[in-house]
């Protein structure tokens, strides 16, 4: 199923900024960019009616329900999860996954892709503070609160408020390939794909280390992916022993050196794919595979495919064997 119909269903309460995200990526034309356009709908139940939102805000959508029921992607906003939504708001939902649409949740929103019983044997996630509730609620979902979002049997969960542009971003990126991902992050000037997860968020201890930020390492790092990079050399370069490195890097992280690099090296080998003709094994040498058959263990594991297969899907016209 293609990406070209968005549905944000509204319920009651939804939060601004959250709702503003999903409306900033899919309902905005930026066809002058060479992204292409999404058909984007704001559903609501009672449409023409004012929706309260918080502080006083009010909003009408113009569309009902029903109007959802032929988008690829149901998108559930932040709200207030306190108030159980409808029956009939649920149903969209139900129905779009049973139709092979995608569901995407922001923040709270994941309490309403609960509801509708679409977290039941799925691995999740939503804003580290309302983790424990969700894990409460439904307690046949595996609820991680470390990561920025969970993409589970076409069911997409975000964690709090920014981390819906990143699971937003992730599914565009998924369906239309780094290169319109990448264009829209770029007129939204925000990162087309963050590094870790939602721990580097959470109201710990700061850890007992004194060294200066990694991010000039992080640097080296992204214009170093075809070297070998053993944590003890990074460790050295960092100025810190191998322990030290490996807890500062995940307070900022939010990950382990190894997976992070990992994710680079699978975003750049897909920007490679996508914009030039260079071979399969040129492409792995560059990312830092090393060879075409770990490229495409690594490729068959987290994308989904094969290199050659998606660079036939997402290869962009202008092409070029540089």
């Amino acid at each position: 199923m293609a990406l070209s119909r968005v549905a944000v269903v509204l319920p009651h309460g939804p939060a601004m900024f959250e709702l503003g995200v999903v409306t900033e990526i899919f309902g905005v034309d930026r066809t002058d960019d060479g992204v292409p356009p999404f058909d984007f709908r704001a559903c609501s139940e009672r449409p023409g009616q004012p929706i309260e939102m918080r502080n006083g805000i009010s909003i009408t959508t113009s569309h009902g329900l029903a109007d959802a029921d032929d988008a690829d992607l149901v998108v559930a906003p932040a709200y207030d999860y306190e108030n159980l939504p409808s029956e009939a708001v649920l149903d969209v939902f139900r129905r779009a996954h049973a139709r092979g649409a995608w569901v995407l949740s922001v923040c709270s929103g994941a309490f309403l892709v609960g509801e509708a019983g679409l977290l039941d044997g799925r691995n999740c996630t939503t804003h580290w503070m309302h983790t424990d509730e969700l894990k409460r609620r439904f307690p046949q979902a595996t609820v991680d609160p470390d990561v920025l979002f969970v993409e589970d049997e076409r069911v997409v969960t975000s964690a709090g408020t920014a981390a819906g542009v990143d699971a937003c971003l992730h599914h565009v990126r998924c369906e239309l390939g780094a290169a319109v991902a990448n264009r829209i992050a770029r007129r939204m000037v925000v990162p087309p794909q963050r590094d870790g997860g939602q721990r580097q968020y959470i109201d710990l201890p700061v850890p007992d280390c004194t060294a200066d930020s990694l991010s000039p390492l992080l640097t080296w790092m992204r214009e170093h992916l075809a070297e070998e990079q053993p944590v003890r050399v990074l460790a050295q370069r960092a100025a810190m022993s191998e322990r030290t490195f490996a807890r500062r890097f995940a307070a900022e992280t939010g990950t382990t050196p190894g997976k992070w690099l990992l994710a680079q090296r699978l975003h750049h080998a897909r920007t490679l794919l996508e914009s030039s003709d260079l071979p399969v094994e040129i492409v792995a040498a560059r990312a830092g595979f090393g060879s075409a058959a770990l490229l495409r263990h690594h490729f068959g594991s987290h994308v989904g495919v094969a290199p050659a297969e998606y660079r036939r899907t997402f290869r962009t016209p202008d092409v070029r064997a540089g």
